[in-house]
């Protein structure tokens, strides 16, 4: 037995049992601690999966990590292999394991992810939107003012912008979206790899022409914007005397400034700052 173990991040299917790799298969099979964010559904992805499990498994989430953490710690230190999953795809995306991570690092405790299904790619993959840059924003925070700080700090980045949300609260969220970013096209991807997957379209100034009554998992792309229109000549200029004030070479400022003004090329202002 090593001195120390290793910690396992695997992903795991969102919904398909075939995405899961042989490498994840075995390295779940061998673990000495399988950390999970719910026991119970842990347990029926190892039988849906068809996985003989000979280690412990433990409870692990954001309520419990904190008080977890000594004891993982304590487990992967005596030399055993501990695996992390979340419910489904890839863990740390909006699901618990960051303090673990970092904490390993810490202690340079091995730390090896296992990679497979995520959700966000997934999505973005097959959206048919700009694919890059992309900002993958998690799970919208509860209260309205704190979404409409997050979405208003993306708006002028050029991203398209991959986010979770809960069927009861997507009207919602889409329309502070609208309200932030303006009339952006986007896309909602319900029940990704399973058998009623769909890809739903629509734009954030014509909300009344889509039907957010959605059931299932559901993943939410918004385009980056759309084109010159959404920046003006005047802002752009304002744009390039603040990136000016920050420093930097004319091709560098021009970079920047392309990065908060969707539809305008970094070549674009390069071109107007020599005129």
């Amino acid at each position: 037995m090593d001195e120390t173990g290793k910690l396992w991040v695997v992903a795991t299917p969102l919904g398909n049992a075939d995405d899961l790799s042989p490498r994840a298969r075995a390295v779940l099979e061998d673990a000495d601690v399988v950390l999970a964010e719910d026991t119970r559904r842990a347990g029926l992805l190892f039988k849906r999966l068809e996985l003989e499990r000979h280690g412990r498994l433990m409870s692990f989430f954001e309520h419990n990590e904190d008080k977890r953490l000594p004891r993982v710690l304590e487990f992967l230190e005596e030399g055993l292999s501990v695996a992390l999953i979340s419910d489904a795809g890839t863990p740390l995306l909006s699901d618990p394991g960051f303090t673990l991570v970092r904490a390993c690092r810490e202690r340079n405790i091995p730390v090896s992810p296992v990679p497979g299904p995520s959700a966000p790619v997934t999505a973005l993959s097959a959206s048919g939107l700009p694919p890059l840059p992309y900002t993958f924003l998690g799970f919208m925070p509860r209260r309205k003012s704190q979404t409409e700080k997050l979405l208003a700090a993306h708006r002028d980045t050029g991203a398209t912008l991959v986010l979770f949300e809960r069927k009861s609260r997507l009207e919602g969220t889409l329309r502070i979206a609208g309200e932030a970013l303006g009339g952006r096209e986007f896309c909602v991807a319900r029940e990704l790899t399973k058998e009623y997957e769909e890809f739903l379209y629509g734009s954030l100034d014509a909300l009344e022409l889509f039907d957010c009554d959605l059931r299932g998992e559901l993943t939410v792309i918004i385009g980056p914007g759309g084109g010159e229109g959404e920046v003006s000549e005047d802002d752009l200029a304002r744009l390039i005397e603040e990136e000016r004030e920050a420093g930097g070479k004319p091709k560098e400022i021009a970079r920047r400034v392309a990065e908060r003004a969707p539809g305008w090329t970094a070549k674009e202002i390069y071109g107007l700052m020599r005129d």
